[in-house]
């Protein structure tokens, strides 16, 4: 059988093909680059006066520094696979000027954004090659938040495949094909082939890596189908070898091989040498499972000829990878060599190339490669009688492996397999024995000299006893009194609790006109800087009839047909958040109930018109700068529509197993506004059609801010995605009892950050 370490390596192997970049000829390549140098150049003598600005409305220091960001850029990209970490630098060089440019119109602003989305893409990218996933995850996510808010699509989208191949990458398969799907609908929507065809093949690739070879070959000659309809080479090349990845898992190498020198062709007239050394470890790979086969089959002679060929193929990848720099290629080849050399039975090669792969695979991050080299690492401890050692390394296999599989029947096995009886317990018992002994004599040591110096002090202490005493009896008065003072307090807060509940409508009597929703309300303290707001009544058929034969009754501040619900965060929480609560409350009451607004963006615009004046804020030097972030939604039952607005505080959608994230305005409701006149701040208003098994969730920012137990990290906006999408099969009770009880296990013995306020509603 073919060993389990090179399955693990394969699957890695194909996923990188993907990555191949579009290259111009080699000469062409030469030429760009010296011509984007000789307009960096120029700009080290030229100034403002004499330069005219290339983007209309600019002025010249800004036009000049915008192009300088641009051919940065520009030049970084094309050298990404000559020399990396130049180009890194030259596209850190283009982020800082970016940065720093002066935006005084809102064009200039979105035209900064874009520069610096650019940059932090390219970062992405190249740090991707360089085997730093963390970082390169954390440079795509920038870019990606900018693209998004600039409404940039085909730019999202391909920010969107490459957080995703990064993931795929790491072993986080589910993650992978959420942004690879996310990214093909996009491109799809605006009949972006090129896109569509990278996507396809990544999507391939994650279903090869999880052995499901059918549903790869589909995307792969999907993917390859488009290309060629392009006659875009360089997506025909990873395609080509991608395909040939799969013949290879199946056994077929003549076949393989002939796709994988395909790609290699087309790499070489390319000059893409990462293109070729990834090809490189893909044909010596082929030719080591073939001598492996051979050698099952007693034919030594072919088997020796075909370990050769794999030797100079892996050696030639390792030496270009060395030059790019490519810690991933490097660690790649490195366990591929330190593997073959089991099977020429060469240990002490073996055993060299595999601890240098090890120490690598730790900086690059990728659990795949970790797998694979802790499983030969097993492999040739278990053959050089080193069984101590080969279990330690298998045990290292399986946790790396469980890592990447770790559904819950996949845990179960692993623990099986981990079920070894290698430990020796004497030895461990003794050790223990001994450090408790060394303990017991220093805690002996202790005990003395603490007996010495009670003596000591005993006469001292007994002077100032009588001192002490007197002041002992004048702290209990003080302490009475504090918690005398203490108790009014306390007493005054719990009151103002109940005055806070009483205006917040019972969640019972919402669930009357939404009998499908929850309210999951947790104040970090006594009273809170959160509160929710509800106003409306659905018309008799549009509403669900109570447990009796009769409708409940019309909710007196009924606006139509229409259901207002607002999930609100004030500045503060405890008591200076709940007199802000207070005020919001009034504010709604009178906006909605009274002046029968109800367009959200309205009420949002009126909202923070009334918090401005109400803390006379448009007073130089006011005292209060104080606001509060919301999330207001108008549920239109008869129109079937969903409006919604918001001030910091986001709307989630789900329906089925997609996730659709409606973000807020900047702008909060009252507080520092960036225009003078607080009339004039607007919200956007968003429609949406309700459709058949949609929900809904507003919250604000507390449940993700707390900090937890184990790691004392947030639980963060993609954890709580993900715990509302992977319950949507729940009715919306049962997933306030699970909302409840992640809260509780994150957290566990950790103070509650803030307020929590998290609405859910099936529409």
């Amino acid at each position: 059988m073919i060993n389990k370490k090179i399955k693990y390596l394969l699957a890695y192997i194909i996923f990188i093909c993907a990555s191949f970049c579009s290259f111009a000829q080699p000469q062409e390549v030469i030429n760009k680059i010296d011509s984007l140098r000789s307009v960096l150049n120029k700009f080290n003598t030229i100034s403002s006066s004499e330069f005219t600005p290339t983007i209309e409305g600019e002025s010249a220091g800004i036009g000049i520094d915008t192009t300088r960001v641009n051919t940065l850029n520009a030049l970084a990209w094309e050298l990404k696979n000559i020399n990396p970490d130049t180009a890194i630098i030259l596209s850190k060089q283009a982020l800082k000027i970016a940065e720093k440019l002066s935006a005084s119109s809102d064009e200039q602003h979105k035209l900064q954004q874009r520069l610096i989305a650019i940059a932090c893409h390219e970062l992405g990218v190249f740090y991707y090659f360089k085997g730093n996933y963390p970082l390169s995850l954390d440079f795509f996510f920038k870019a990606l938040k900018i693209r998004e808010s600039l409404n940039n699509k085909e730019r999202t989208a391909a920010t969107l495949g490459n957080i995703g191949n990064v993931y795929d990458h790491q072993g986080n398969y589910p993650q992978a094909l959420n942004y690879h799907f996310k990214a093909l609908k996009i491109d799809e929507e605006l009949g972006n082939k090129a896109g569509i065809c990278r996507h396809l093949g990544n999507i391939g690739l994650i279903y090869s890596n999880q052995k499901d070879y059918a549903k790869a070959l589909d995307y792969y000659f999907k993917g390859l189908k488009i290309a060629n309809e392009l006659n875009d080479k360089s997506m025909i090349a990873p395609h080509i070898s991608n395909i040939g990845g799969v013949y290879s898992e199946q056994g077929n190498y003549s076949k393989a091989l002939d796709y994988y020198f395909k790609a290699l062709k087309i790499a070489e007239e390319q000059g893409n040498r990462s293109g070729i050394t990834l090809t490189y470890t893909n044909i010596g790979t082929a030719y080591d499972k073939q001598a492996r086969a051979a050698e099952l089959e007693h034919d030594f002679a072919a088997s020796d000829s075909l370990y050769r060929n794999a030797f100079d193929y892996y050696s030639k990848a390792l030496e270009i990878s060395e030059e790019l720099g490519d810690k991933d290629g490097i660690t790649l080849n490195l366990c591929n060599m330190g593997s073959l050399y089991i099977s020429l039975k060469k240990f002490k090669e073996a055993e060299l190339y595999l601890q240098k792969a090890r120490i690598l695979a730790d900086t690059v991050g990728a659990l795949g490669y970790i797998a694979a080299i802790e499983n030969s690492m097993s492999e040739l401890y278990e053959k050089t009688n080193q069984p101590e050692k080969a279990l330690e390394h298998y045990k290292k296999y399986i946790t790396a492996r469980d890592s990447i599989y770790n559904e819950e029947n996949t845990k179960k096995s692993v623990r099986s397999e981990m079920n070894f009886e290698f430990e020796t317990k004497q030895a461990t018992q003794k050790a223990e024995q001994e450090k408790a002994d060394a303990i017991a004599r220093e805690e002996k040591e202790k005990q003395k000299v603490i007996l010495i110096l009670i003596s000591c002090f005993l006469i001292i202490v007994l002077v100032f006893a009588g001192f002490m005493f007197n002041r002992w009896r004048l702290t209990q008065k003080q302490k009475a009194i504090i918690e005398k003072q203490k108790e009014k307090i306390v007493d005054s807060i719990n009151y103002a609790q109940h005055i806070q509940q009483s205006i917040l409508i019972e969640e019972k009597e919402i669930q009357k006109m939404l009998p499908n929703s929850f309210i999951y309300f947790q104040p970090k303290d006594i009273v809170s800087g959160d509160f929710y707001w509800f106003s409306g009544s659905q018309p008799d058929s549009y509403r669900v009839p109570a447990s009796g034969s009769e409708l409940p009754a019309p909710n007196p501040i009924a606006i139509g047909h229409q259901l207002i619900i607002a999930a609100v965060d004030c500045t503060g929480h405890g008591v200076p958040g709940a007199f802000m609560s207070m005020i919001g409350n009034t504010l709604l009451n009178q906006i909605v109930n009274e002046k029968h607004v109800t367009k959200p963006s309205e009420i949002l615009r009126l909202l923070h018109i009334g918090v401005y004046e109400a803390l006379h804020q448009e007073k130089n030097g006011a005292l209060s700068g104080d606001g509060m972030d919301i999330a207001l939604c108008c549920i239109d039952f008869k129109n079937k529509q969903l409006q919604y607005a918001g001030a910091q505080n986001p709307l989630y959608i789900i329906t089925g197993n997609e996730t659709t994230i409606i973000n807020a305005d900047r702008q909060t409701i009252g507080g520092i506004s960036r225009k003078k006149n607080s009339s004039e701040v607007e919200y956007t208003n968003h429609t949406i059609t309700i459709k058949e098994g949609m929900n809904m969730y507003i919250f604000t920012d507390g449940y993700m801010d707390q900090f937890g137990s184990k790691n004392r990290k947030k639980f963060g906006t993609q954890q709580f995605t993900d715990l509302l999408l992977n319950n949507q099969h729940l009715t919306m009770q049962e997933q306030k009892q699970i909302i409840a009880s992640a809260h509780q296990n994150w957290k566990e013995a950790v103070t509650q950050t803030d307020d929590i306020l998290v609405l859910g509603i099936k529409l």
